[in-house]
């Protein structure tokens, strides 16, 4: 394994995230980062593009905190001397630095953003996740795309809502992390490990600083892409599975399983308890065997009604290859009434790295999510269209077509933990065909879209409605 930092070419150790000069830095404004996954087709990369809030089994990526009116965010930057394509994929100076910033929504304002510290990789897979603890500390943790890449860092406030000052808490070797916050309870943080495949592990905390041994919670032939969400002290978990054959481009099967006391024992949706880690394809935790019918199954979203009963947002299609054969790319939702799982259909659309998130209501249920053709065809994203069901996501409409016209493709809608009216869902643009520059947004609950400042003058500015 390479050390931390180390320049393959010269073999110069790079400083850790305390050691760096830049550490908790001030940025002047709001970059994306840019990735391309080979192999290269006739239709593009495999995904590509502004993917500085990518995947959609890092979360959470912004939370909202009504004791100071403000929503805390954090993504994957980029530094502006970059401007021209990384001179390879596994080692870039800059490439993958660590932000953090805010919204106050008293004042409608954003600060100069924090440029944590620099990750040293050009992986958008190491794109940082927020966490905000019941004292009101913000916590960051910084993954790793497996052993052959940087350590995996957790970093913490120094004070309360505030995105100054941070200390380092922790260092390791995780992936795909999901830190939730249990009242009362502290931490519960899904991940996974690279062990025998892609395994789903979690690792529980009061405090964040000491942590119980990652226990395993499923591992079937080579692993699993996972998303996740808290109701109260309840944790979901939907999860997909990759097969001995095809790996994750034959990512198939939907999966769930619950925790109703931190995480320590597991039960399927009718609490039928699990025995973990769960090895076998066919087990009680299957909630769609889409493995029979060679539908490919790419996770996007959790949430819970006010019930507690969850709703799964994702994507299916027919293969992992991009372009237009094998369609159409079919959203979907598949939703617990108490009973029995019901499965509903919103739209369709060119990618299958198409990624957007679910908001619910009450009844009302709203989808952000880049469901519209863009401007580079079959590449991850497109324009952003506000979906909504006003019967609890049985039928869905076309509400709002959110941008349009635009220059690069818009991707990878994140949803706001906790989120406030004014904001409530944050993505990145970029070129899916060639390295680009990469603008932040985020949108109202309502749709109205707004640019985060790229370059800032002043210590604060006001975000750009588009």
């Amino acid at each position: 394994m390479r050390h931390f930092g180390e320049d393959p070419a010269s073999g110069k150790r790079m400083p850790r995230p305390g050691e760096q000069a830049g550490f908790c830095s001030t940025a002047d404004g709001y970059r994306g980062a840019w990735h391309a996954q080979p192999p290269h087709s006739a239709h593009g990369f495999k995904y590509s593009g502004g993917l500085g809030t990518y995947c959609s089994s890092h979360a959470p990526m912004a939370v909202y905190a009504p004791a100071v009116d403000t929503t805390f965010f954090c993504w994957g930057g980029m530094a502006p001397a970059q401007s021209a394509r990384p001179r390879n994929w596994d080692f870039c100076p800059g490439q993958q630095l660590h932000m953090v910033s805010c919204l106050d929504h008293r004042t409608g304002r954003v600060p100069r953003p924090t440029l944590l510290f620099d990750k040293y990789c050009a992986d958008t897979h190491d794109n940082p996740v927020i966490a905000l603890d019941e004292a009101g500390h913000i916590w960051i943790f910084s993954p790793s795309h497996g052993p052959w890449t940087t350590p995996s860092f957790i970093h913490r406030s120094v004070e309360p809502y505030a995105i100054d000052r941070f200390e380092t808490v922790a260092e390791g070797l995780f992936a795909y992390p999901q830190p939730w916050v249990l009242p009362g309870l502290g931490f519960a943080f899904l991940h996974a490990r690279y062990q025998d495949g892609r395994m789903l592990h979690i690792q529980r905390s009061r405090d964040g600083r000491a942590w119980s041994a990652p226990q395993p919670l499923m591992g079937i032939q080579q692993g699993h892409y996972h998303i996740s969400g808290v109701h109260g002290t309840t944790i979901g978990l939907a999860c997909n599975m990759h097969p001995d054959q095809g790996g994750l481009d034959a990512r198939t099967n939907l999966y769930y399983l619950t925790s109703r006391d931190g995480g320590q024992t597991w039960q399927t949706i009718t609490g039928t308890v699990l025995d973990v880690p769960l090895r076998e394809v066919r087990n009680p935790a299957l909630v769609r065997d889409m493995q029979e019918t060679g539908t490919l199954v790419y996770l996007m979203d959790l949430a819970f009604d006010a019930d507690g009963h969850p709703a799964i947002l994702y994507l299916t299609a027919r293969s992992p290859v991009p372009g237009p054969q094998d369609g159409p790319r079919r959203w979907m939702v598949t939703r617990w009434d108490g009973s029995a799982w019901h499965d509903s259909q919103v739209t369709t659309s060119q990618s299958n790295y198409d990624c957007g998130c679910l908001l619910i209501d009450g009844a009302d249920w709203r989808i952000i999510g880049p469901s519209a053709d863009g401007p580079q065809p079959y590449g991850p994203g497109g324009e952003m269209v506000l979906w909504r069901s006003e019967d609890a996501g049985r039928t869905w409409r076309c509400a709002r077509q959110m941008t349009s016209g635009s220059e690069a493709n818009h991707t990878y809608a994140r949803r706001v933990i906790g989120g406030h009216p004014g904001f409530a869902a944050l993505w990145a643009d970029g070129d899916t065909t060639t390295f680009s520059q990469s603008f932040l947004y985020f949108s109202d609950r309502d749709g109205r879209v707004f640019r985060l400042p790229p370059c800032m003058t002043g210590d604060s500015a006001r975000p750009e409605e588009v």
